[in-house]
């Protein structure tokens, strides 16, 4: 049982909760009731609840968990830490929740007040984009500010003493994993940093620990000189409400740009078929990949989708992340091959392809012949190899091909397509559960041929080889019988007087 007592705030039960899950431990029960404590200046409780002197007291959080029974000392340990830890970082959040708002509002003023190296349309997006997080699109848990001085391999990006909030208040937590020099990261990453684009958005190394347990959103503001020179950066790091995902691109600023962007670079009329399926795919685009991948990106991807019009193959869509952090992976099948083991295997391939981990994964099924899976593969700067998409997509579609596909073309091959997919669509439900873990698709025609003999016949049919995996003393013997079963007792005897041992049997 875990029982907690604190100054009642938000985002308590769901941030205590996530830490016990990645503690391992399920919640069985949550009791959280919140009542008006007086206490003296020793803390000690003097009043409760409906008391005089409580009416106008703090309010105070109450919670009692059960959870998984831990028998071991030192895991009660690291639950007792892990949920102080959580408990300090929501503290820390809430405290300076008004303050990043306010830095979020100094970003704004500056914007729209000062001269910057960028155009006037983009300088009013922004604006705008900044303004809707502000109207509580946005859940703020940690602002930090950085210098960029310096040129070439001796610039440094180093964080701005006095001037980090929230949970960005620990240095030692770090948004970019262990990045925090630009001495650290890929040429293409200083370059990126040096570039007069006033705002990026993107995902951080980091899972936040207050209110979900998920990579937390980040977004910075470019800090220019009067030279119009980058020399730091305003990063705020939170969670997008529901609302940024569930609104329709077109009503959120920066998007909207984007898709409109999108849409006239297609050079679709939007009331034709290509036109009004380009726009459904932006409205279901992941909304991460629009607010982090630029116009060009989004546009080459969403036509790339659009050609597949329903078509029932594999086919894979992929995004570096430009501090190489991450690669993004669109993964597109048939909605009839879709399942856990797929996507576990497609997982495992695309993570070896680019030596990295997988840190997310979202799946979509909506009304089309083709599901989704949105893989988010971290990586490590500087290490991330070239892959041939076409050979990966090659290797996805491989390992989405179930066995009665394989089972499908082998009898096709050997058949022709008339009478293979004859015996197909009469053989396909009729090999038992284990079959396909025994043996491939070849040897399901040869066995195939042997049942459609043993129709035929009064006698079982009979086929006795050796496999070349075997051993040199092993036999292995196939009966097929057309009506009864072949009962053990009656095949054991017979293959004793032959001087053989029976090692396993499978019906």
């Amino acid at each position: 049982i875990v029982e907690i007592v604190n100054d009642d705030m938000p985002f308590l039960v769901d941030s205590v909760t996530a830490e016990l899950g990645r503690q391992g431990l399920d919640v069985h029960l949550v009791v959280h009731p919140v009542m008006r404590v007086t206490r003296d200046k020793a803390g000690q409780m003097t009043d409760l609840g409906a008391g005089k002197s409580a009416a106008d007291a703090p309010a105070e959080s109450i919670m009692q968990i059960h959870v998984t029974q831990v028998a071991q000392a030192e895991k009660l340990a690291a639950v007792i830490a892990g949920i102080e830890s959580v408990l300090k970082d929501v503290r820390a959040a809430v405290n300076d929740w008004s303050e990043m708002r306010q830095r979020l509002g100094e970003a704004v003023a500056d914007i729209e007040s000062k001269k910057l190296p960028v155009p006037e349309e983009e300088r009013a997006e922004v604006a705008r984009f900044l303004k809707w997080l502000g109207a509580d699109h946005f859940t703020f848990l940690g602002y930090r500010e950085y210098s960029l001085a310096g040129k070439g391999d001796e610039a440094s990006y180093k964080i701005v003493d006095d001037r980090s909030l929230g949970v960005l208040r620990d240095f030692d937590m770090r948004i970019f994993g262990g990045m925090r020099n630009t001495q650290a990261m890929p040429n293409q990453v200083r370059s990126y940093l040096r570039q007069p684009k006033l705002l990026f958005v993107t995902k951080a190394n980091t899972r936040a620990t207050v209110h979900r347990d998920v990579p937390m959103d980040v977004f910075g503001i470019k800090i220019f000189d009067k030279k119009g020179e980058v020399v730091g950066e305003r990063l705020f790091a939170g969670l997008f409400t529901s609302v940024a995902y569930n609104r329709s691109p077109h009503d959120i600023p920066l998007l909207q740009r984007k898709v409109e962007t999108v849409l006239k670079l297609a050079g679709f009329s939007p009331n034709s078929h290509d036109g009004k399926a380009l726009a459904h795919i932006l409205e279901t685009y992941p909304r991460d990949e629009l607010f982090q991948a630029t116009e060009q990106e989004i546009h080459d991807t969403a036509i790339g989708i659009l050609n597949l019009q329903e078509r029932q193959r594999v086919a894979l869509f992929a995004r570096r992340d430009p501090y190489e952090r991450f690669v993004t992976c669109l993964i597109f099948l048939p909605k009839d091959v879709m399942n856990t083991q797929i996507r576990l295997r497609m997982q495992d391939v695309v993570s070896e392809a680019f030596k990295g981990t997988l840190s997310a994964y979202y799946v979509h099924m909506g009304d089309g012949a083709l599901a989704r899976i949105q893989l988010i593969i971290a990586t490590n700067p500087g290490q991330v190899p070239d892959v041939d998409l076409k050979e990966l997509e090659s290797k996805l579609a491989d390992t989405a091909r179930s066995w009665v596909d394989r089972m499908r073309d082998a009898l096709v091959e050997v058949k022709g397509e008339a009478l293979g997919m004859d015996l197909l669509r009469r053989y396909r439900e009729a090999f038992p559960a284990g079959y396909d873990e025994q043996f491939n698709a070849h040897t399901a025609v040869h066995d195939i041929d042997r049942v459609e003999e043993a129709k035929t016949k009064t006698t079982p049919a009979i086929n006795l080889y050796r496999p070349i995996e075997a051993a040199s003393n092993e036999l292995r013997l196939k009966l097929y019988q057309p009506k009864d079963k072949i009962a053990l007792s009656t095949v054991l005897p017979s293959l004793e007087n032959f001087g053989l041992k029976v090692i396993s049997e499978i019906p």
